[in-house]
């Protein structure tokens, strides 16, 4: 009778340990910021350094459409309209489109573009053409993130290159996307396109859950060699949809394992009673006013040198998730259409750019409105 209850005891023991190891190897692969919030109630299901100031990368560009959207609703500029490339657009560093000077896609397009093969001088030109330059842009990228309550968010430009200044925190980063979910629902479909097709170049969405997570509809992807794989996903099923953050995986392959496992807990558990809602949720973390840069852990310790393109993966990296499978059909691609330079349209569109006077935010020259200032470490 004794060695029944010692057997049974040894089950219960190793059923304990195997338990705990598990919960470890979840927790330790979900080492960087990290946060999963109920869309409908805006509740937070789960959440790790979701005030750590991080560098967002291509997640910069979610803010970038945001404004954009904002434009076109308040009828200062169209979807149809075009965004004509700018020598200082097309200077700037892969990824990108490669248009010269000149010419142009309509904003449907090139929102097309950024969202998908997250092109660098697309996200440049879009804030010279809709701002009238740079600088004015993303003051209005920063007045509408206070606006928004993205209370430990500052951007310094328009598509997430690094620069100093610019940081977000994995919680703004679900405050911005329920905004965007909810101000902007009839354009949802920019966020879930499986791939653009510009001439006889077709590129594939970096956010790989799309078309391969059942319910996946966005959002955007980000890599800098400072912030790690980023990724802003989407999912709805079964009439619940619930956001994900993962800052700071350490793969292409990482980053979509650890969102499609948060996304299945939101999807399959949803959000409790009890818990709190994202406005509500208290700053927490010792280290939370200093920007966490993962540089020598992502890149230097691997021989990479100034990678800014996420399409560089790691090799051989073979990490899987359940919840994701493979696509048994060729990805689907939206048409992008290159307004040549010279053409009449263009270049009136170009004049009317140039000629612009700056926009007017809350009464006052969104220029004037000054950037905010980190808060002051504790």
């Amino acid at each position: 009778m004794k060695a029944v209850f010692r057997h049974a005891a040894m089950k219960a023991a190793a059923a304990v340990l195997a338990a705990a190891l598990s919960a470890g190897i979840a927790a330790q692969a979900v080492a960087g910021p990290h946060m999963l919030v109920d869309i409908r109630t805006g509740k937070v299901i789960e959440h790790e350094n979701a005030f750590q100031k991080w560098y967002p990368a291509s997640l910069t560009k979610l803010m970038t459409a945001y404004v954009a959207f904002r434009q076109v609703k308040a009828g200062r500029w169209t979807m149809d309209k075009p965004v004509v490339m700018t020598k200082r657009a097309a200077a700037e560093p892969p990824s990108k489109i490669g248009l010269k000077p000149g010419q142009a896609l309509t904003l449907d397009d090139a929102l097309k573009v950024l969202l998908v093969k997250s092109a660098n001088d697309v996200a440049f030109a879009i804030a010279e053409n809709i701002g009238g330059d740079k600088e004015n842009f993303v003051a209005m990228m920063n007045a509408e993130a206070r606006r928004l309550g993205m209370t430990s968010t500052n951007y310094v430009n328009p598509n997430g290159l690094p620069g100093p200044g610019q940081y977000t925190t994995a919680r703004d980063l679900a405050v911005l996307t329920l905004a965007i979910k909810r101000d902007f629902p009839q354009y949802a479909g920019y966020f879930s396109l499986e791939g653009v097709a510009i001439g006889k170049k077709k590129f594939g969405n970096y956010n790989k859950l799309i078309a391969r997570f059942d319910g996946a509809d966005g959002m955007k992807t980000g890599y800098i060699c400072a912030s790690g794989y980023n990724q802003v996903s989407t999912a709805t099923r079964d009439g619940r949809s619930v956001i994900s953050v993962v800052l700071g995986a350490d793969s292409l392959a990482g980053r979509t394992v650890l969102s499609a496992d948060l996304l299945q807990k939101g999807l399959t558990e949803g959000a409790g009673f009890s818990d709190p809602s994202i406005y509500k949720l208290k700053p927490y973390g010792a280290s939370r006013d200093e920007v966490s840069d993962i540089s020598e852990t992502m890149c230097k310790k691997r021989g990479k040198k100034k990678v800014r393109s996420e399409s560089q993966d790691e090799v051989g990296d073979n990490k899987t998730s359940p919840w994701v499978h493979e696509l048994a059909r060729p990805l689907e691609f939206a048409s992008i259409t290159v307004i040549p330079a010279g053409k009449d349209a263009a270049e009136s569109e170009e004049e009317e750019v140039a000629d612009a006077a700056p926009f007017v935010l809350y009464g006052r020259k969104v220029t004037d409105i000054p950037v905010p200032l980190p808060r002051p470490v504790n």
